[in-house]
């Protein structure tokens, strides 16, 4: 794995309540985990939680904008929105946000269909 950057070490320091946190190395960036599902990704030492048509909305009503990739010479959005900036520097309330980003992604891991063995 990757070296972890000073940032997802300090995210860590603020998630510790949420529950037992891996970051896995991803494109550069990081994947954050709880229980096996990704919730959220850290790139650019920016943080994104998992959205969905559920948890969209109240992301969305706060103007929380989107991870843009580009590919090729295309941009792309991806179901991964930032929190408010004022959870970055409170555990509790960045503890709320990844709560909407686990519960996102336990609803797509049920929305997956099992794979053939």
């Amino acid at each position: 794995m990757a070296k972890q950057s000073d940032y997802v070490i300090y995210l860590f320091e603020l998630l510790t309540d949420f529950g037992d946190v891996e970051a896995k190395s991803m494109f550069g960036g990081f994947g954050l985990y709880l229980d096996g599902l990704m919730f959220a990704i850290v790139a650019d030492d920016a943080l994104y939680f998992k959205v969905d048509d559920v948890s969209k909305p109240e992301f969305d009503a706060l103007d929380l904008k989107p991870f843009v990739f580009e590919k090729n010479g295309k941009k792309g959005a991806m179901s991964y929105h930032v929190p408010p900036a004022s959870a970055i520097d409170d555990a509790e309330e960045l503890c709320e946000w990844a709560r909407k980003g686990h519960l996102a992604a336990l609803r797509a891991a049920r929305k997956k269909k099992p794979r053939k063995k």
